[in-house]
């Protein structure tokens, strides 16, 4: 199993290869290798739950393959035979198929929550039974799907954007790069997601209400901070504890590794550094357990037995604290970068 279903799947498919640093990696060493830790906010009225934020970026997945130098090929289709007829494909050539799925149609997942861009990784098929073999993050034993159940999930037009029966095609390395220079550059594409203004991450919300706030980076966390403390002014009771509510499903719960995929992140970085020996980087995973951290106490504020009213108030002391806690974090991700860079070959 694995917190996260983009990392935990990359994960297995590393192992599946053969590819390691003197050992199999771990899933925090596999997002971290993805320079994908990032932060975008959404509030938009009418929304259900009003709030949105996510920890990641958009492309973890392609940019972990490459940086460790595999070829990829991302395809989508909207033909299923087509999509199905891709995995059949990579399948008899002995190769485990990563793609996209929406959750709430995998029947062996109980949350009926959609959402379409979960990875899962297909790794056989029987016909006779018109059933596919996938590994899943969140189950720890191999799931039988009907092929008319994943053949759903896989042409879904959920939130966040259509499946459209998207695959991966990874021709994989016989051998990985030297990890110092490999992990120098992921941290350096995190901290560029977190210090790039959010006009670049959110090129375009001429689309939004004028009310909405649509935000990202280290500013994105320092214009949360200061909405959440104009929630209660601007929610309904039944909207503002729909919004507390929801915290824990995005910080915790929905496939983040815990702490927003802070805690993912300070693993990769204490990887690396008893890999490498580098000090630097257990400096900035331990900066980045402290995100975590006040993440997950902003969670659990939000869902705790006060009422609304008191749960706002604990979560908006709790968030006030979090734009310094992540601006030392980018700095710390920063300076291991530049360290593993110098004493790298």
């Amino acid at each position: 199993m694995a917190g996260h279903c983009g990392s935990g799947a990359l994960r297995d498919l590393l192992e599946w290869a053969g590819l390691g640093w003197e050992e199999a990696p771990s899933e925090g060493l596999a997002f971290g290798l993805g320079g994908g830790l990032g932060f975008t906010y959404l509030r938009l009225p009418g929304l259900t739950p009003p709030v949105y934020f996510v920890g990641r970026s958009s492309d973890l997945e392609v940019d972990l393959l490459t940086r460790v130098g595999a070829e990829v090929e991302v395809r989508a289709t909207d033909d299923p035979v087509t999509g199905w007829g891709w995995v059949r494909r990579e399948l008899q050539q002995g190769r485990p198929v990563l793609l996209w799925a929406d959750i709430a149609e995998l029947p062996y997942l109980a949350v009926r929550l959609q959402m379409s861009r979960h990875d899962i990784v297909v790794i056989g098929y029987d016909d006779d039974t018109a059933t596919a073999f996938v590994v899943d993050n969140d189950r720890a034993d191999l799931q039988e799907v009907p092929y008319a159940a994943l053949a759903r999930a896989r042409a879904s037009r959920s939130f966040p954007v259509p499946t459209r029966h998207t695959t991966y095609f990874v021709n994989w390395p016989r051998i990985l790069p030297d990890l110092r220079s490999t992990a120098a550059s992921a941290l350096v594409a995190s901290v560029e997601n977190m210090q790039a203004a959010p006009t670049a991450i959110m090129p375009d919300t001429s689309a939004l209400p004028p009310d909405a706030v649509a935000t990202a980076g280290i500013s994105g966390v320092a214009d949360f901070a200061e909405d959440v403390d104009r929630w209660q002014e601007l929610m309904s009771e039944t909207e503002l504890d729909l919004a507390l509510q929801s915290l824990h499903a995005f910080v915790e719960k929905a496939g983040t590794g815990g702490g927003l995929f802070r805690r993912l992140q300070a693993e990769f970085c204490f990887d690396v550094a008893r890999l490498t020996g580098c000090a630097e980087v257990a400096e900035a995973g331990t900066a980045l357990l402290r995100c975590a951290d006040t993440w997950s106490a902003v969670a659990a504020a939000g869902r705790s037995d006060e009422s609304t009213v008191e749960r706002w108030r604990r979560v908006n002391e709790l968030t006030a604290t979090l734009p310094a806690h992540e601006d030392h974090a980018t700095s710390q991700m920063r300076m291991a970068a530049a360290e593993l860079a110098m004493v790298g070959p």
